[in-house]
Parts: C-alpha cells; sequence; structure tokens
C-alpha cells in the first residue's frame, strides 16, 4: 500500500518521558500523557512467575535502582538482580526512580517502582479520562537476544505470547506496535498475530535491503537510529509503504532536520522539546 505522509509527524515519548521523570515507570508514562505524546514508547521483559514487567533491562541497573534495603546496587553485580529468576513480588521490593540519572539533568526523582505492563495500560486509560484526553497509542518493544533465550527471557513464542495476552486483554489491542531489534520476535508475532503493526529497530548501518531480507517480509515501521536516517532512506522506506519512525531525538537542530525530510514521527526523551516543534 502506497505510503501517506501524514499532517503532523508523531510524537513518541521514549520510555514515558525519560528526559524528565524516571524512565519505564508510572510517573514518567503519566507525566508524558499530560505532555499530550501520540505514542508511549516502553520496554518488556518477564519476571520469573511470568508476568510481563516493563523495563528496559531484564535486570536492576546499578545506575538508576536501588535494592530493597534502599542502598545502591554495587556496580557489576547487576545481573545477579536477573528480572527472569524473581517473581514480581520481589521485583516490586526495588526502588527505580530514586537516583538521579546521571544523563539528563532535567529529570526530576520520584519514588517508582518497575510497573507491570497491564497495570500501565489500566492506568494510562483512567488518566487519559481523567485528563480528558484522548487514548495515546503504544509502542512496546521486546527485549530479546539469542544468547539471553532461558537465561534472561523466554524464547521468542513464549515471549511474544506472554506479551500479547495483557494487550488483547486490554483496550490497546487495537492501539498497539509491538517493536523489537530481534529479528525473530518479529517472525513470530508476524505469523501468530498477522494484523499487529510490528516495527524492525536497528542500530547499524547494514543497508535497509539487508534487513528486510533477513526478517522475511515487510513490518510496517522501520525504527533507525536517528543519526542512520537520509533523505534516502526515508524515500526508500516509504516507496515500501512502511512508516519511519527514528530514535531516540533529543536536540531540537536534529529534530527539526529529522522532520524536515518528512519522517512519520520521532521517539525523544524530551516529548515537550518536540511537541513544540510539531503543533
Amino acid at each position: 500500500m502506497p505510503h501517506t505522509i501524514a499532517s503532523r509527524p508523531e510524537v513518541h515519548g521514549h520510555r514515558g518521558c525519560r528526559g524528565l521523570r524516571p524512565e519505564n515507570t508510572m510517573p514518567g508514562f503519566l507525566h508524558a500523557l499530560s505532555l499530550g505524546v501520540d505514542v508511549l514508547e516502553l520496554d518488556v521483559v518477564i519476571s520469573a512467575d511470568n508476568q510481563v514487567v516493563v523495563s528496559h533491562e531484564p535486570w536492576f541497573s546499578s545506575a538508576i535502582c536501588r535494592l530493597p534495603s534502599g542502598l545502591p546496587i554495587p556496580s557489576g553485580s547487576e545481573q545477579e538482580h536477573n528480572l527472569y529468576q524473581l517473581p514480581y513480588s520481589a521485583i516490586k521490593q526495588y526502588d527505580c526512580g530514586l537516583t538521579p540519572h546521571p544523563g539528563f539533568p532535567f529529570q526530576q526523582p520520584v519514588a517508582a517502582v518497575k510497573p507491570l505492563l497491564r497495570d500501565v495500560l489500566t492506568q494510562v486509560s483512567a488518566a487519559a479520562q481523567t485528563m480528558g484526553r484522548a487514548l495515546p497509542r503504544f509502542s512496546i518493544e521486546i527485549k530479546s537476544e539469542p544468547g539471553g533465550d532461558g537465561v534472561f527471557h523466554p524464547a521468542p513464542a513464549r515471549f511474544v505470547q506472554l506479551v500479547m495476552e495483557v494487550v488483547l486483554a486490554s483496550e490497546f489491542q487495537d492501539r498497539t506496535t509491538l517493536l523489537s531489534f530481534d529479528p525473530r520476535i518479529l517472525q513470530v508475532a508476524h505469523t501468530q498475530y498477522p494484523t499487529v503493526p510490528l516495527c524492525l529497530l536497528v542500530e547499524d548501518e547494514i543497508p535497509l535491503s539487508t534487513h528486510l531480507q533477513k526478517l522475511g517480509f515487510i513490518p510496517a515501521v522501520y525504527g533507525p537510529r536517528f543519526s542512520l536516517v537520509t533523505a534516502e532512506l526515508v524515500a526508500a522506506v516509504h516507496v515500501l509503504g512502511m512508516r519511519i519512525i527514528p530514535w531516540t531525538v533529543n536536540e531540537p537542530d536534529a529534530m527539526k532536520a529529522l522532520l524536515s525530510m518528512h519522517v512519520d514521527g520521532l521517539t525523544t526523551d524530551y516529548p515537550d522539546r518536540l511537541a513544540l516543534l510539531t503543533s
């Protein structure tokens, strides 16, 4: 199907709004919603009791999380706190909001735990109604790699199944895109859930055609690292009927340059900055 350029590029809040509130937390998602994002982007992993947990890493990062005791997580011991080996009852004892992120000086620390995906969907829905805002869409990245199968996450088929069970039980079942760097995840989703929009994430300079050949089909969205984007790439993606949503773009000059190339949206830690350019 030919691509149609939208009248306004979408604002995708990266991990909620990582530049303003702790990443992948309810305070971050709700603040991003209040800023009017079109799409909430988040990452998911799986707990020992098969709960879908919102987290970028399948362990507790020492940069942003604290032990249940309140003490810092010692650097180098992070993978000892493997979420795939912990039930959610243990996971929610860790705080991942009070430690200031060294890379985001404008982030406001607030007590927060790694939430369950189902709770994020429920609370965002309720908050949108309270705020009088339209429901946002969700971009859910499934964090997976072959070496992590059975160690930090289930194999792709089970991983996709667990995530989709949560999505399909929510009112966001028609407002969700699945994202992954792992072609195996997208191949399973394409076969098992053919109506769900999929996004191939890319962070290398391998040509578009090579990535698509390896994937085996044309996904709805192509998600390259923003520094890889050229006018030629945007045109090639659009010719194939895909949308292009680069990540993660935080500086206004870079945002302006990409918007001038007619990308379909941008993923950013600072949705307030991007909203000023797309309103």
